[in-house]
């Protein structure tokens, strides 16, 4: 019997599943520990395996598609200031100025890494532009988004450079070591890995599954549901939604009136759409007062798990999409 049409996929389900079991029963105390260890490590084996799994080639040809990277950066650190600043009259009178304060600062933000790779491999994209994108956005971040704090969210801003140290060795350690490590044991282990695609499909699902619970989890511990009035954060997930959706709708166009092929459309997509939540909450204790960190974050919190939402359906229908060409191309092979 096939499934309904109007029923998501399994893994949708398995992700509103996942944010409905954190908002019941958030992790805490060492079971938030645990979750956060176990994150790391499904972090680190999905970067193993893609290092495995992808050839010195494909690595260069990442690295030297400097049109995609251009664009990725300019969408994340000018695209999404422009959106926020222009969008504020319109949108600031759905909540409270410290909120709206919050939206600007998420829209200064570096990419997020895991999760804009982990869909990019699901949606079958361009992989080592995405990887190589998405970490290069987190490290200039680092130094580019206390900049653009100061000229777009606050008259005068922080200074964030044990954080930038921070978050540079952090980033270094959990991706970039177990990618070359899985790079350099590519000759042992990579037909291996490129027999069992499943594992790596479970990595990448698995992998974001956690964030979403962990991430969740921590949002509603911090009074995510408490922190606002209820009518101001319905206002806030219309905001983000705006946002999210003329970020999602303005990379796409772009990608395609600029003539990318569609895995570069997916890479671009993915990672010049979404906002850092592990680097946007350590960067906020840095830049912001104490007292005013909780209404910062929030929207980065909410916009967060809406862009893992909203993206996991996108990269469910890109999948589709690439296995619906391949099934057309077999069938016309096949009547000749």
């Amino acid at each position: 019997m096939s499934r309904p049409r109007f029923l998501p996929d399994n893994f949708t389900l398995a992700l509103l599943s996942v944010v409905t079991l954190a908002s019941l029963l958030p992790a805490s105390g060492r079971v938030a520990h645990f979750f956060e260890g176990l994150t790391t490590v499904a972090i680190g084996l999905l970067f193993f395996l893609h290092g495995a799994k992808l050839s010195r080639e494909a690595i260069v040809n990442g690295l030297m598609h400097w049109r995609l990277h251009l664009l990725v950066f300019a969408s994340t650190f000018v695209l999404f200031p422009v959106l926020g600043l222009v969008l504020k009259p319109i949108l600031l009178p759905l909540v409270t100025p410290e909120l709206y304060t919050g939206v600007l600062y998420l829209c200064v933000l570096p990419a997020t890494v895991q999760s804009a790779i982990a869909f990019t491999a699901m949606a079958r994209g361009n992989m080592p532009a995405a990887i190589c994108s998405a970490s290069a956005s987190t490290l200039l971040g680092v130094f580019i988004t206390p900049v653009l704090v100061n000229l777009v969210v606050l008259p005068s801003g922080g200074h964030a450079a044990s954080s930038s140290l921070d978050s540079i060795g952090r980033i270094l350690l959990q991706l970039m070591v177990p990618f070359a490590a899985g790079h350099l044991l590519r000759p042992l282990i990579g037909k291996w890995i490129q027999r069992r695609a499943a594992v790596l499909k479970f990595v990448d699902q698995g992998s974001i599954l956690l964030v979403v619970y962990t991430a969740f989890s921590a949002a509603v511990i911090e009074g995510l549901w408490k922190q606002v009035p209820v009518h101001a954060l319905v206002g806030l997930l219309v905001v983000c939604a705006v946002v999210l959706g003329l970020a999602l709708s303005l990379t796409t166009l772009l990608a395609r009136k600029l003539g990318f092929d569609t895995e570069d459309e997916i890479t671009i997509v993915f990672c010049g759409s979404k906002k850092s939540l592990a680097s946007g909450i350590p960067m906020a204790k840095v830049l912001f007062a104490s007292h005013a960190v909780g209404a910062i974050v929030l929207p980065l919190m909410l916009f967060h798990q809406m862009q893992l939402m909203v993206c996991a359906v996108l990269a469910q229908r890109y999948a589709r999409r690439g296995r619906d060409e391949t099934s057309l191309l077999k069938t016309a092979e096949q009547a000749k």
